[in-house]
Formats: structure tokens, sequence, C-alpha cells
């Protein structure tokens, strides 16, 4: 059975009185910026940080009172996970969750937070995917209940309760929104969202937001149903699925007008530009769909939007990358290999000659041989303007005229950086 609005009402009033009626707030900053109304819906307000809450407990209050003894299972990148230990021990029944070893450490100790004694961890695998087929499997060995994160119309229902809210909020402010757009992982978010929305205001446009490196959604739409992608960007972990579920393309395919991508780069800075200027704490899930305004720039001038911000559960030790994702994604740091005559002063040569003014070494690794001649560096370098990037390179092709930049060699750049 398709999900229906119906069934996203009926999940709305189970969870009226469990999870919090989050803010939708108008934004000045953004509006400013981008010549729009923009509204941020504010699911990292939520308890457990995530609008995951809402389709892990209407999911697990509809079980049987014998299959709630039984307990149950489910596999998470984090946000579904709190979700579901947060509902176990409120309601007093056993949960085994499976994460993958990948899991910042943040989500997993909010995990054991959420859940105390009711939940057993278990880390296996390095993507959701990987760690969804052991939960699958112990699922079966065990008898217990899976609580799907995504492919389970339950799930969806709960998860559309966000939809309901804003609509509510819309209406107490005299708004009605043009635009909204919704971040996609496996597709529970969407599906219940999307459902919900062209039910009760089908002139909304929905745009699903994706991060580049996992793009799941647009595979599925492009091949007609959900493929695997062989491999993915795990950075944005909340929305970083490989394959979407069977259900949730079906809504999604029926609902959603348009599929964006995000350069995790950009979500990056976005991120870092959400804590500054705003004060918000949005994980890079939670921040794609902000990012995704300056690819939809041209088409929201003038209307109304609302954004939701999945979640918050943003690791503070994860900072240092996204500072170093969203200078990458600026133009302003690079990397490369570049052979160093094994000489006195050649480095001095290098940054008397080579850098600009205001350019740094912001790394540098040299691999000394036995044999006189050249080695090898890794170089890290920040510009002091991003423009000045190609008389930079007209300098070091000088300088070595067989350098290497990493950005444009991908297996180098992970192996090395």
């Amino acid at each position: 059975m398709t999900l229906q609005a119906k069934h996203v009402q009926q999940a709305y009033e189970t969870l009226q009185n469990v999870v919090v009626r989050t803010s939708l707030d108008y934004d000045r900053y953004l509006s400013e910026k981008y010549g729009a109304q923009i509204y941020i819906k504010r699911e990292n307000e939520q308890p457990v940080r995530s609008f995951k809450i809402r389709g892990a407990y209407y999911a697990i209050s509809e079980l049987s009172q014998e299959q709630k003894a039984q307990g149950v299972v489910c596999a998470s990148a984090g946000n579904h996970a709190q979700g579901v230990a947060y509902t176990c021990k409120e309601m007093g029944i056993p949960a085994t969750i499976f994460m993958p070893v990948t899991t910042p450490q943040q989500k997993i100790g909010q995990v054991r937070f959420f859940g105390g004694v009711q939940v057993d961890i278990k880390l296996v695998g390095d993507t959701f995917d990987e760690s969804a087929k052991a939960a699958q499997a112990y699922t079966q060995e065990t008898g217990k209940i899976f609580i799907d994160p995504f492919d389970d119309q339950n799930v969806q229902a709960g998860q559309g309760t966000v939809a309901v809210e804003m609509l509510e909020q819309a209406r107490e402010m005299a708004i009605s929104f043009d635009t909204i757009l919704v971040p996609v992982g496996g597709g529970g978010l969407i599906a219940g969202v999307s459902a919900y929305i062209k039910d009760q205001a089908p002139d909304t446009k929905i745009i699903g937001v994706e991060a580049s490196g996992a793009r799941s959604m647009k595979a599925a739409f492009d091949k007609g149903r959900p493929i695997k992608l062989e491999t993915i960007d795990k950075f944005a972990d909340g929305i970083a699925v490989q394959k979407v579920g069977k259900t949730t393309y079906e809504v999604a395919r029926k609902h959603v007008d348009q599929l964006v991508g995000v350069d995790e780069g950009w979500i990056s800075e976005t991120i870092i530009d959400l804590y500054s200027k705003q004060g918000i704490v949005a994980e890079p899930a939670g921040a794609a769909t902000i990012a995704a305004l300056d690819v939809v720039k041209d088409q929201i001038k003038g209307k109304v939007v609302c954004c939701i911000i999945s979640g918050g559960n943003n690791d503070i030790n994860r900072m240092p990358e996204m500072e170093e994702r969203a200078l990458i994604y600026e133009g302003i740091k690079h990397y490369f290999v570049v052979n160093f005559p094994q000489r006195p002063g050649a480095l001095r040569e290098f940054v008397n000659h080579i850098l600009g003014p205001n350019d740094d070494i912001t790394r540098f690794e040299y691999i000394k041989r036995a044999n006189k001649g050249t080695g090898p560096v890794l170089i890290g370098i920040a510009l002091g303007n991003k423009n000045d990037f190609s008389t930079f390179i007209q300098r070091l092709e000088e300088f070595d005229p067989q350098y290497i930049n990493l950005h444009e060699n991908d297996s180098l750049y992970k192996m090395l950086v």
C-alpha cells in the first residue's frame, strides 16, 4: 500500500505529545542573500537533535506488545539509531543497533546516552549498507523486529509529520510555501513530506537535496528503479546511502519535482557559515538544504521557501575536516607533489620565488633519497587570494615542470592527503 497523506496525519496524532513541535523561523540573512523569503524548519531542536525520532517512535509504537517484548533491531549511520534508542528507553524495549565503523564517535556516544541499558551497539562495516546487511541477517537469526530507517511505511509516515507542523505553522504566519527543500538519503523524510505536501498544497514545489558524492535517489530516477552505487562519499553521513528504498523511491518518483546535488565542500562551508552567522549547529545532512539554495538561487527569487534542517548532530572533532573541505572547495587550499632539488636552500628558493606574498605552506613532507638529485615533496598551499591560482601554477611549472596537482588525481589524493 502506497504512503498517503492520511497515514501521515495518523502518525501526527500519535506523536503530538511525544516529539517537539520544532521552530519554523524566518531567516533574514538567507532571505537577503537570495532575494527570497527563506524559512528554516529546525528539526535539530528535537530531543535527539534530528527528525529521526518521529519515524522511529511511530513505527515502534505500532508494534504489538508481543513484538515489543521480543525486542527490535535497526541499522543506522547515527540519527535513526538515536531515535530508536530514545524510543526504546522510553518504552522499556530492548534494542540491538548496528552502526558503521565509520560513524562519528559523537553519534555513537549519543546512542549510548539515549538508550542506556536498553541498547546493545554493534559496529559493523564501513558503510550504512554493509551495516544494514548485518542487521538484517541478525534479525533473521533472532526473530526480532527490524525497524527500517526509511523503507517502511510507518517510518515514512512519522517523518512526514514534519510537513504537518510546517503547514500548520505557515497558516499561523499567514504564509504559503512556493518551494520546500528536503534532504535525501534513503528517502524516508522526502517520502513522508512530499506525500503530505502534495495532498494538502499540490502547487508547492518539492526539491530533494542530495550530497554530490552519494546521489542514490538520482540514480534511481535515472534507471527507473533503486540501484546500488558502487562507491559513495561518506562525509554527509546522514544522507550518504548507496541505495534508496523501494517504497521511498516510488513515493518520491510520484511527488518530487526536482532533485539537486550539493558538493560536500560547499556543505562544509555552509555548516561553518550557519554557525558563525546564525548560531545554528547543523550536521552535514542538516546543512544540505541550506547549501542547495545556492544551486537553485535563480529559481527561488521572490518566492517563499522552506529548508528543512534535518539534524544537528555535528561532531566538533570533525570541524578541521570541514574547514579543509571548505577551503579546497573555495579554491584557496591545494595539494601538490613537487620535485625539490636535494640541496641546501631549495625550500628558501621555493618560498621566495614561487609563493605569492600572502600565500602559505600548510603541509610539507620531504622524502629524501640516497642518491643526489631531486626528491618528491607532498606540499599543501593556502593561497592568499584564490584568483592568484593561475599565476602560482605558472611559477610552479618553472620550478618543476613534472609537478602533480593532487586534486586532478583522486587516487593519489586519497592515498597521500
